[in-house]
């Protein structure tokens, strides 16, 4: 009888501590209410002209939220495709030689036929063409007499490195290069704002440049002639899904009136303002918007501490989504492994070879099913960044979890079987008390892992401090990205301590002075 108390109330205290676990991870943040959703892509010009779109919709009276800096061509281009977001800015000359490559696209207006059957509108042109361009210091390039793209030919040893999405673009380096001839072979990928800094300090010679960009004036950069004429004209244009007709006609009208209306010198110098640090992307689209449109709005402004501050909530919400579904999971799996060990050695696999993808190639490869599943998969609390951080916690709990369990001694097992202990009974009084240490050690890992890989959520606009890491590196601002590393680092620590503090509070004072017990 007493077993039978000690079996009901260990159990029912397991499954209420699940569910609470459960009800806690599982609960979203309550997000603000948003009628429409526009996203930019990983570069300044592409922020201020998102800007432009949310601040053209909030002048019409809705409520707008845009994902900055979501990813490169396709993932943005996905996301709009699937619903994910409403608008974006982008370029003729991408459209057609990378989202429609090898389609038979002569003209415009079969571009925008092209679209069209995908349900996407295109916008006229807004008013300056940015084309892509190759460019080396100006001392390299006047030692090296060197002014168009051919006479590259004549120096082979030059080093390369260009953006990872223009090494693989239909209208990119491996093009370009077969197009020209041009010996150098082996560019490398690197992360465009990088490339810069590598540039300047004489470890590469050659970089490749958007033409309206400020860092080409900023660093008194030598843009070479694209003499044979490869690279198309690449005209700005709005890019957005053809229901708003019926939703919110009000922000197409918005939108027509900026056609025609941004010239290269005017994007240039909003570029180079915001790159300064003279103001940011959203003040420099409201100042457009004011000074060129009549439109008078005001972006909304926050201070460094407001700011870090809402990083941070949103970054322990990813952490909070992820890690706690994780434990939960992870310890379920860890004692099916124990107890099933034939099965079980197939799960452990599969769990670390979820741990072997690389995390860019993982949150790639999962938005189109979390988006095909219904979920948000953009902006503040991505379902796929959760998902993603999800797969990359389980490994250590669930090895921990089948670890601390099988390494009890068979002495200990069959002494509580002896007792009269079942199976279940044996696991909540028995096995998981001793196993605990070795199962919050996994937890440990897990969790300063997660808040590490949370970082990497802002590549998708999931928020989090991940975003203030981004934003630093791309206007190479040293206080932004410390802005983000440093609080990642500090929760990352304050979490490995709460964790230490819930081991003494729970775990009992023999298992404490005797883990090896547990495995």
């Amino acid at each position: 009888m007493k077993h039978a108390l000690n079996f009901n109330s260990s159990t029912a205290r397991l499954a209420l501590l699940t569910v609470v676990l459960l009800v806690v991870g599982l609960t979203p943040m309550p997000q603000p209410r948003v009628q429409l959703r526009v996203a930019s892509k990983k570069f300044t010009e592409s922020v201020i002209l998102g800007d432009i779109l949310q601040l053209l919709a909030e002048s019409r009276g809705l409520v707008a939220a845009h994902y900055r800096e979501l990813g490169g061509t396709r993932t943005v281009y996905d996301a709009l495709v699937n619903g994910q977001i409403d608008a974006y800015a982008d370029y003729v000359g991408t459209i057609s030689e990378e989202i429609f490559s090898g389609a038979d696209v002569p003209d415009t207006d079969a571009l925008r036929a092209l679209l069209r059957k995908r349900g996407i509108g295109m916008s006229a042109p807004l008013g300056f063409n940015n084309t892509f361009a190759l460019a080396m210091t100006r001392a390299r390039a006047d030692e090296l007499g060197v002014s168009r793209i051919s006479d590259l030919v004549r120096h082979p040893e030059l080093r390369v490195a260009v953006n990872h999405e223009f090494l693989e673009r239909a209208d990119g380096w491996k093009p370009l290069v077969a197009h020209y001839g041009l010996p150098q072979r082996d560019a490398v990928g690197v992360d465009h704002e990088i490339a810069f800094q590598q540039l300047l300090a004489g470890e590469i010679d050659v970089i490749d440049v958007f033409t309206t960009e400020a860092n080409i004036r900023r660093f008194d950069l030598a843009v070479l002639e694209d003499d044979l004429k490869f690279f198309p004209r690449y005209d700005a244009v709005w890019l957005y899904r053809l229901d708003l007709d019926r939703r919110y006609p009000q922000f197409v009208e918005a939108m027509a009136q900026v056609e025609g209306q941004i010239s290269e010198p005017t994007i240039q110098k909003l570029n180079d303002e915001v790159e300064q640090g003279q103001i940011n992307e959203s003040q420099a689209a409201a100042s457009f918007l004011d000074s060129n449109m009549g439109i008078d709005v005001r972006p909304e402004t926050s201070t460094w501490a407001e700011t870090v501050g809402w990083r941070i909530v949103q970054h322990l919400d990813l952490v909070r989504r992820s890690l706690i579904p994780g434990i939960v999971v992870g310890i379920a799996l860890g004692i099916f492994c124990q107890r099933s060990p034939g099965i079980g050695r197939i799960v452990l696999a599969g769990v670390g070879l979820l741990q072997t993808i690389p995390s860019l190639a993982l949150l790639v490869l999962l938005m189109p099913i979390v988006a095909a599943l219904g979920y948000r998969s953009v902006g503040g609390g991505s379902m796929t960044a959760i998902v993603a951080l999800f797969c990359y916690c389980l490994l250590p709990i669930v090895r921990n979890t089948y670890t601390g369990i099988h390494g009890i001694q068979r002495g200990t097992i069959e002494s509580a079987t002896v007792l009269g202990l079942g199976r279940t009974a044996r696991l909540t009084e028995i096995e998981l008390p001793i196993a605990l240490p070795t199962i919050l050690a996994g937890i440990r890992t897990s969790g300063v892992q997660t808040v590490g890989f949370a970082t990497l959520g802002a590549i998708i606009g999931a928020g989090g401090l991940g975003q203030l890491i981004l934003r630093g590196i791309r206007l190479s601002d040293w206080t932004m990205i410390l802005s983000g590393a440093i609080p990642a680092a500090l929760l990352a620590l304050l979490l490995q301590i709460a964790l230490d503090l819930l081991e003494w509070a729970v775990v009992p004072r023999g298992l404490k002075r005797g883990k090896a017990v547990g495995g």
